[in-house]
């Protein structure tokens, strides 16, 4: 399975041909986005000139994808992967650091252009798809 983080979802809102084209070579693997994800596009949707088309836009889009909820599991695996990281003195932002946890617990490959970002979590695969 794909999670796909929320930056390349942005990119394949805006119509990003590489994304895209990516998008469309995976159709035979699941693709899930982070219920952070979705908060994340509804945010910058409520923030546009125009919000409420914005909002619809999302909506329909985040109906392509499986919408993964926070779980405890997930909860558990973000705590032990900040304590890891600070530690480290690798600390990434909590929301970002949700979304890894939840590709962890999922199996799943994070989608992100954000790769050196994400490359500091222990036992995550990550691919661009921007690339």
């Amino acid at each position: 399975m794909y999670l796909i983080d929320t930056d390349i979802l942005v990119f394949a809102l805006r119509g990003h041909p590489r994304v895209a084209e990516n998008i469309g070579a995976c159709l035979d693997v699941p693709a899930a986005m982070s219920v952070i994800s979705y908060g994340e596009l509804l945010y910058g949707a409520a923030r546009s000139r125009y919000a409420r088309e914005d909002i619809e836009k999302v909506r329909e889009f985040a109906r392509g994808f499986r919408i993964v909820d926070v779980t405890p599991s997930v909860m558990e695996t973000f705590a032990s992967l900040r304590a890891a990281l600070e530690r480290a003195g690798r600390r990434i932002d909590d929301m970002d650091l949700i979304i890894a946890a939840t590709a962890v617990i999922q199996g799943a490959v994070l989608v992100s252009n954000n790769e050196d970002h994400f490359r500091r979590v222990p036992g995550l695969s990550v691919e661009n798809w921007t690339k």
